[in-house]
């Protein structure tokens, strides 16, 4: 799937209205939706507790917070990518701080192509987390798979006496005459051990 088939969910923190009027139309151009404006980091941070999204803009500083620290925060998160809009005049400090954290920054004022550079850094940022969790799910299953099948080898050991090796391949042309995999007849093997 292309990155333009993409669609990435967005909160912008923001509490400048003419900064959240320019951002719209350029994220839902972009393939950013859907978009929740808030003007405050508390207010964020209840959205934030109410869903996870993909992308967060906070446009620093916010009326009741700096946002230095919530953005952190949600970079922490796996799923989420931010990005800090900075003063000039904290730029450098703040971003050697939040840099180590995963979060983009960009420097106020910026442009509207400096903005759509910044979103699709972050698309590809939020691509590279899919294929990393994707990884990951994957192999958890591999383990979860060898930890089925060693558990139902020692149920075969036990109760029907065979070797290891025997075990094994009794699992694996089982697996190949059914045309399954060797986690169901290993599920298969300790389902019938446990109403035995």
């Amino acid at each position: 799937m292309e990155l333009k088939e993409r669609v990435y969910s967005v909160l912008v923190v923001s509490a400048a209205e003419k900064f959240n009027a320019a951002l719209g139309p350029l994220l839902l151009s972009s393939g950013f939706d859907p978009v929740k404006y808030v003007s405050d980091i508390s207010s964020a941070k209840r959205a934030f507790v109410e869903r996870t999204y993909d992308v967060v803009i906070i446009n620093a500083p916010l009326p009741d917070d700096p946002g230095v620290r919530f953005a952190v925060d949600v970079s922490g998160n796996a799923e989420t990518v931010a990005l800090l809009l900075l003063r000039e005049s904290f730029f450098d400090e703040i971003t050697a701080r939040v840099t180590p954290h995963g979060v983009f920054t960009l420097r106020k004022p910026t442009s509207e192509s400096m903005l759509a550079a910044a979103l699709r850094w972050m698309a590809s940022a939020r691509e590279r987390i899919r294929k990393t969790e994707t990884k990951t799910l994957t192999l958890q299953e591999k383990m979860e798979e060898i930890r089925l099948v060693n558990r139902a080898k020692w149920i075969l050991i036990e109760q029907r006496g065979m070797d290891e090796p025997t075990a094994h391949r009794f699992i694996e042309k089982q697996a190949m005459d059914r045309c399954v995999t060797r986690r169901v007849v290993a599920q298969e093997i300790i389902a019938s051990d446990s109403m035995g």
